[in-house]
């Protein structure tokens, strides 16, 4: 599998990694290490997940229990080696610690609870989940005001953190710094700091992006392209949206919409339409919409590597077989005219 430099730091991960919130809640165990194995013999060497994990439903009783599923499977299996991981630290609002908000003295308890439950000495990736201060993320750019924010305030726990993850990295504890659910302000200035001597330079970025979700192409893309800060794409298929198998009021048993209801905002009035555009397309040029939509998002511009996820092995094999689609050059343009027919449609 074709792999890309993660930011400044010497690693190279496949353009595709393993995504894994769904284990412990719509799947097993014994699912989660399967589809570990799947993926790896398919050539990932990356995997992603977080200490709030799993979801669907999130619940105070299931925090850690993917890590200690990825855990299990490392102990098992003693292949740690053939893994990049990455895992997240949660913020104010979760379920974790209280609810307390990302700081330096966060910062150590957090990463010694992921180490015990991932049962391996070194986190490859350690990123902040969202930012303390609030983000435009999970549909909340329709209303989302900055002018309370605390400027000085918020840098200063930035630099605050920086020093604790360089602690941490010094330790051997974890080797790189990333963020998640980020803006292009907060970006730059993570990455200001850090030149400038308090921490660990940011690596990546895990927004969300899709064909229908695309407001990282504006001012977030531009600032990680020229910071060499890689995206790492998250709900690429739009929270199964962009598999089509909610169209016409479909609800399939099992399936996110089935548990969560809107899809966490997705589901709106415009968007099936926006899908079915799509899907237009998609059957146009004899493609899968579900690959289409994994292979356009793999070609973007600062894209480091696209997060996949499945509930079956079926759904799993189907992602990995947009791996060397290469899409007919004339499509983009398509692609482009129906994204500003439907733009923002959650």
């Amino acid at each position: 599998m074709k792999t890309r430099p993660l930011g400044r730091t010497g690693l190279d991960v496949t353009v595709f990694c393993l995504g894994s919130m769904t284990w412990g809640t719509q799947n097993t165990e014994e699912e989660g290490h399967s589809q570990i194995e799947r993926a790896i013999e398919a050539g990932i060497n990356f995997i992603d997940t977080a200490e709030m994990y799993p979801v669907n439903p999130v619940r105070a009783e299931t925090v850690g229990l993917t890590e200690q599923i990825i855990g299990n499977w490392f102990e098992k299996t003693g292949r740690r080696d053939e893994l990049i991981l990455a895992t997240k630290h949660s913020g104010a609002g979760s379920h974790a610690r209280d609810g307390a908000p990302i700081t330096a003295k966060s910062i150590p308890e957090a990463i010694e609870g992921s180490l015990k439950r991932l049962k391996t000495d070194v986190i490859d990736l350690y990123q902040f989940h969202w930012p303390n201060r609030g983000s435009y993320h999970f549909r909340k750019m329709w209303d989302y005001d900055p002018s309370g924010q605390n400027a000085a305030y918020t840098q200063q726990n930035m630099e605050d953190c920086l020093g604790a993850l360089q602690k941490m990295v010094e330790q051997g504890k974890i080797k790189h710094f990333g963020l998640s659910n980020e803006s292009a302000w907060g970006t730059t200035k993570w990455v200001q700091h850090a030149e400038a001597g308090k921490g660990p330079r940011v690596a990546s970025i895990q927004n969300e992006y899709s064909l229908l979700a695309r407001y990282y192409d504006t001012d977030l893309a531009e600032a990680c392209v020229n910071e060499d800060v890689g995206l790492l794409s998250y709900t690429s298929l739009a929270a199964g949206l962009l598999t089509g198998k909610y169209q016409n009021g479909q609800i399939p048993e099992g399936s996110r919409m089935a548990i969560n209801g809107d899809l966490g905002g997705r589901k709106t009035e415009r968007v099936f339409a926006a899908v079915d555009a799509y899907q237009k397309l998609a059957d146009k040029y004899g493609l899968s919409l579900t690959q289409m939509s994994l292979a356009w998002v793999r070609d973007r511009p600062g894209m480091c590597s696209v997060i996949i996820g499945a509930t079956t092995m079926d759904q799993l094999e189907e992602v990995l077989g947009a791996h060397d689609l290469e899409l007919p050059k004339e499509l983009f343009a398509e692609i482009d005219a129906v994204h500003k027919q439907y733009p923002l449609p959650f």
